[in-house]
């Protein structure tokens, strides 16, 4: 079986390491970036989901201007995996048919490098499997936390619990292919980004292009 003509990418690493700004990254190097996060954004902002969860969840999960309130969302799926999973069961398959287009738009598309999966739950979720690379981005806990506080104000009890629903970062980056550290200056993240993307590139040498 042939290989598909352009590479995909995952994309994996503790909350806080640093995913995102790899995954930028990796698009100005011309890349085409698929967002899990964004798209579950986009999900939860359909209407007919917002009343699904309410019916579900109760008023609570209904901000004032109708919208779903994610931070409600979050506190209710973090503090019970049944009902997490509930919420995975409803938004994974939107979520997936809007991520097979993307990949399809990538693969077609002359001026991209390569299709990059950037999800917390790369593994867990089984998008490895899609994936001809896996890229660990590798930062330690402490670092990790100090950005969380930062930037959205958690502690290191919020950062644990919101830890407990994935994989730990030791056993993603034994899965991995390559592991990028993010412990440095944002040059030398850069050049780390554009030194492995250029390996995976080399290594990368499919037969013939897919169908279009």
């Amino acid at each position: 079986m042939s290989k598909r003509a352009k590479a995909i990418i995952g994309i994996c690493g503790g909350i806080g390491s640093g995913k995102s700004t790899v995954a930028r990254l990796l698009a100005e190097a011309g890349c085409a970036v698929i967002d899990s996060d964004a798209l579950n954004r986009e999900v939860l902002g359909d209407p007919a989901i917002a009343s699904e969860l309410r019916d579900w969840w109760g008023p609570r999960v209904i901000a004032d201007d109708g919208s779903l309130d994610r931070r409600e969302v979050a506190e209710v799926i973090f503090g019970d995996p049944d009902e997490r999973k509930r919420l995975e069961s409803l938004t994974h398959p939107l979520i997936a048919e809007r991520r097979v287009a993307m990949i399809a738009a990538g693969l077609r598309d002359p001026a991209v490098r390569a299709i990059i999966l950037d999800s917390p739950l790369l593994f867990e979720s089984n998008l490895d499997r899609q994936c001809d690379s896996v890229v660990f981005v590798a930062t330690n806990e402490d670092r990790r936390l100090m950005r969380l506080q930062q930037t959205r104000g958690w502690d290191e009890s919020e950062l644990r619990r919101r830890a407990q629903s994935q994989a730990a970062p030791a056993w993603k980056q034994s899965r991995s292919d390559f592991t990028i550290r993010n412990e440095g200056s944002f040059d030398e993240l850069r050049t780390a980004v554009v030194e492995t993307l250029t390996l995976i590139l080399a290594e990368y040498s499919p037969t013939e292009s897919d169908p279009q």
